[in-house]
C-alpha cells in the first residue's frame, strides 16, 4: 500500500522531513498551518520541497481534511491593471500556502457576479475574495452563514462581521487635490463615475476638502465607465474649451482614465503640466512609463493581494475578523510638476 503523500517514484512527505531535519508532523503543518512554523524550520521546509521536487497531494489532503483546497477570487475589471496586479499577488501568496485560485471577471455586471457566487458556493470552495462595485455584504453574509467565508477586497466592509482590506480613498483623494492646490491650481476638475460606486465617492469627497480649504473650486464631470475611452472624450472637451474656461488642475478618479485624458488633452494642443496640471489613480504600470509620467495616488501596498488572502485564511482557520486599510501615497511625475501660481 502506497503511504500518504507518497507515489512511486515520487518523493513525498517523509523525505521533505528527513532532508529538512524535522518531524514529519512540522512538515504537515507547515502544508496546512504554516502560520505555526518557525520561520527558519518554514525556510527548511521549503528549501527541501524545492530540491526534492515534491508536490503535496490536493486530492488527499481534501480527502483528509474535509475541506476543498480551492479559493474563489471575483474580480469588476480584468481590463484595469490595478485588479490583474492584484490578482497576481494573490495567486503567488495562495500557491505558497498550498492553494488554488479560480479566478471570475464580473465586467460590473450584477447578474455576472451573482452566477459566479453562485458556481463559486456549488463548487464549494474554501473561501472568497470578492472586490465589487455594488453593495455585496449582505449577500456574503448569507454565504458566510452556509460556510463560506470571504474577504472585501478594495473596499471597506460596513459590518464588523465582514473582514476587508481596503485603501482610504478619502485620504488619497484629500492628497490629489492638495497636491494640485500646492501647485497653483485654482480650477479643479474631478473626473470619474459612476459617482454611486462608493471608492469614486470617496475619492470626490476627499478631493472637495482639500479644494475647500485652498480655496478653490471644483468642477465634477461624470462619466458612464473608469475607461480610456472616456478619458479620451473628456479630455477632448475640456481642450476644445477656451483656455480661461478650462480647468487648470484635472483629478480622474484612476489611472486608466487620467491616461486617456492626457492622451486628447496633448492632441488638442493642451500642454501639461504648464496649461493644466493631471493627477490619476491607482499608480499602475503604464502611469510611469506614460510620454508624460502621471502623477498618481498609489492605492495598495506591496503586499496588498498577500494581505487579502491571509485574512482569508485567518477567518477559515480561527473564525477571526480583520478590517486592514491601507493609507494611499501621492507618487509625483511630470504631468503635474510646475510651479505655483
Amino acid at each position: 500500500m502506497t503511504r500518504q503523500g507518497t507515489a512511486p517514484g515520487r518523493p513525498g512527505i517523509r523525505q521533505v522531513a528527513a532532508l529538512a531535519g524535522v518531524a514529519v508532523g512540522t512538515v504537515s503543518a507547515y502544508l496546512n498551518h504554516p502560520d505555526r512554523v518557525s520561520a527558519e524550520r518554514a525556510r527548511r521546509i521549503g528549501e527541501a520541497i524545492d530540491r526534492l521536487g515534491f508536490v503535496p497531494s490536493s486530492a488527499g489532503r481534501q480527502l483528509r481534511l474535509g475541506v476543498s483546497s480551492l479559493i474563489g477570487y471575483l474580480s469588476p475589471d480584468v481590463s484595469n491593471p490595478h485588479f490583474s496586479e492584484i490578482a497576481q499577488e494573490v495567486e503567488y501568496r495562495a500557491e505558497r500556502l498550498g492553494m488554488t485560485v479560480f479566478f471570475a471577471h464580473s465586467h460590473g455586471d450584477r447578474e455576472r457576479e451573482d452566477a459566479y457566487l453562485e458556481a463559486f458556493e456549488q463548487r464549494q470552495v474554501r473561501g472568497l475574495l470578492v472586490s465589487s462595485f455594488e453593495p455585496i455584504e449582505s449577500r456574503l453574509a448569507a454565504m458566510r452563514e452556509r460556510g463560506t467565508p470571504s474577504v472585501l477586497v478594495g473596499r471597506r466592509a460596513r459590518e464588523a462581521s465582514q473582514p476587508s482590506v481596503s485603501i482610504d480613498d478619502v485620504s488619497g483623494g484629500r492628497q490629489a487635490a492638495e497636491h494640485l492646490v500646492a501647485n497653483g491650481c485654482r480650477r479643479l476638475a474631478f473626473v470619474g463615475g459612476p459617482l454611486p460606486v462608493e471608492q469614486v465617492a470617496d475619492r470626490l469627497a476627499g478631493a472637495r476638502r482639500a479644494a475647500a480649504g485652498g480655496s478653490a473650486g471644483i468642477e465634477v464631470v461624470e462619466v458612464a465607465e473608469r475607461s480610456i475611452a472616456a478619458g479620451r472624450a473628456v479630455g477632448a472637451a475640456l481642450a476644445a474649451r477656451p483656455p480661461g474656461e478650462r480647468p487648470d488642475g484635472v483629478f480622474a478618479a484612476n489611472d486608466v482614465l487620467a491616461l486617456g485624458v492626457l492622451q486628447a488633452l496633448v492632441a488638442g494642443g493642451v500642454s501639461v503640466p504648464h496649461d493644466l496640471a493631471l493627477v490619476g489613480y491607482d499608480d499602475n504600470e503604464f502611469a510611469e512609463a506614460s510620454l508624460i509620467p502621471l502623477t498618481s495616488v498609489r492605492a495598495r501596498h506591496e503586499d496588498f493581494g498577500a494581505t487579502a488572502v491571509d485574512l482569508l485564511f485567518e477567518a477559515i482557520e480561527r473564525g477571526t475578523v480583520a478590517q486592514r486599510v491601507y493609507e494611499p501615497e501621492l507618487i509625483v511625475r511630470e504631468s503635474s510638476r510646475r510651479a505655483a501660481r
